[in-house]
């Protein structure tokens, strides 16, 4: 996501049956059993080498607000990782 969706009529989509919706995790995941068999399974994939998860840029938490300015700019081609 890098940034804020732009505002869209709804009424558009009505010529071609189609709709929004705003996922969330609960709409996903019912009980903190399944959220951590689903975290697991995400996390071997990333061990195991099946999922490359691309780190564009690391800041120390003190620049946090630099890092946010990054993103807000659109710069970032992958996550972006505060270091504590």
């Amino acid at each position: 996501a890098s940034g804020a969706v732009p505002a869209s009529p709804p009424i558009r989509l009505i010529k071609k049956s189609l709709f929004m919706t705003r996922p969330k995790m609960l709409d996903y995941v019912s009980t903190r059993e399944e959220l951590m068999m689903r975290a697991d399974e995400v996390f071997g994939w990333i061990a195991s080498g099946d999922l490359k998860v691309g780190i564009d840029k690391t800041f120390d938490l003190e620049d946090a607000v630099a890092g946010h300015q990054y993103l807000e700019a659109g710069k970032s081609k992958g996550k972006l990782l505060y270091k504590i």
